[in-house]
């Protein structure tokens, strides 16, 4: 017989913003993972090395609207594994390349055998001049969710490791003002709406760190006139999605409100139009090269494939690219 007492205690219900904390980041979180968010999920990075072209290219118009800085710094946001900081140190072009100091901002160990060149850090560095680039970085910054309740109030979400929800009390505060300005919720019971005042705050505090230079997030987005009416938190697991159970086995993801993170001056793009201005273009190459030289049309179709996909409707061509310049002119960067 089996006394209740050895039986191991249920967490209490708690807010998935505090739930997703602990599942991600937390000692045993999703992304202290050894093998990576590359193992449950696939990015612009990870698409084609076009995208890391462009972002180097990105980089060294920075590098030229700046001046020549004697450093200039490179700072990726979620690094992962720092597959994109590698790719684009080496996409640089030898100019540029010697000046810039690359950083991997990452809560995960380093990974052996990364270049030497990139600092592995924890959090970005502060007072630096360069390009900080957050890809797919805030729709992992952990965030509260509210559903309208049968009094017609915005209600917060009480969530266990199991991922079942119960509600919890109304919505107040600067969450509350948050909601009324950016996501507000006619009073029909069971819409819903991520809370993404957190993410407004991550992101001013990265863009911070800039003394002067570029801070640019690119992430699956949505604007005020378009919310959707039930939210868009999910999980990803093992290549798949699924759904947002806290329990650190699983990606815990939702769309971000990047009209709201945007301060003075920024631009928001399509990914299809950042690539475009970026030189990224999807075109097929002529067919007299077929014939006049076979292995170059054959990589230059490959090449137009992947810029594809990378700037597809209905695929990643629809991100969000938020880019908040600090003390430098946008038009010289996105001048093809």
């Amino acid at each position: 017989m089996t006394n209740d007492k050895d039986q191991p205690r249920a967490a209490a219900p708690r807010g998935w913003r505090e739930a997703t904390q602990a599942a991600l980041y937390g000692p045993h979180g999703f992304y202290r993972r050894p093998e990576g968010p590359a193992a449950h999920f696939r990015t612009s990075v990870h698409a084609s090395p076009l995208y890391a072209a462009a972002v180097a290219r990105l980089l060294s118009r920075l590098d030229a609207e700046l001046g020549h800085p004697d450093e200039v710094a490179f700072v990726d946001m979620g690094a992962g594994r720092g597959e994109l900081t590698t790719a684009v140190l080496a996409a640089l072009p030898a100019d540029v390349a010697p000046r810039v100091r690359a950083y991997a901002v990452e809560l995960a160990e380093r990974p052996d055998g990364l270049d030497p060149r990139i600092e592995w850090c924890a959090a970005p560095p502060t007072g630096v001049t360069g390009l900080l680039f957050a890809n797919e970085w805030l729709d992992n910054v952990p965030l509260d969710v509210a559903e309208v309740a049968a009094d017609g109030a915005p209600h917060r979400m009480l969530v266990r490791d199991d991922g079942t929800e119960s509600p919890g009390g109304p919505v107040e505060g600067p969450d509350a003002d948050w909601l009324a300005r950016w996501w507000p919720l006619d009073p029909e019971p069971g819409l819903r709406a991520e809370i993404g005042r957190p993410r407004d705050e991550a992101w001013a505090a990265a863009v911070a760190t800039l003394t002067r230079g570029l801070a640019v997030a690119v992430d699956y987005a949505h604007t005020r006139d378009a919310r959707p009416p039930f939210g868009t938190l999910t999980g990803f697991r093992e290549g798949r999605e699924t759904a947002p159970v806290p329990d650190g086995s699983c990606d815990i993801t939702a769309h971000v409100a990047l009209d709201a993170c945007a301060r003075d001056g920024a631009a928001l793009l399509t990914q299809r139009a950042a690539l475009g201005a970026l030189g990224v273009s999807g075109g097929r190459p002529p067919l007299a090269l077929a014939s006049s030289d076979p292995t170059a049309y054959v990589r230059a179709l490959t090449r137009a494939g992947e810029a594809a996909e990378l700037t597809a409707p209905g695929g990643l061509g629809d991100f969000g690219w938020l880019l908040q310049p600090v003390g430098v002119a946008l038009d010289a960067l996105l001048a093809d």
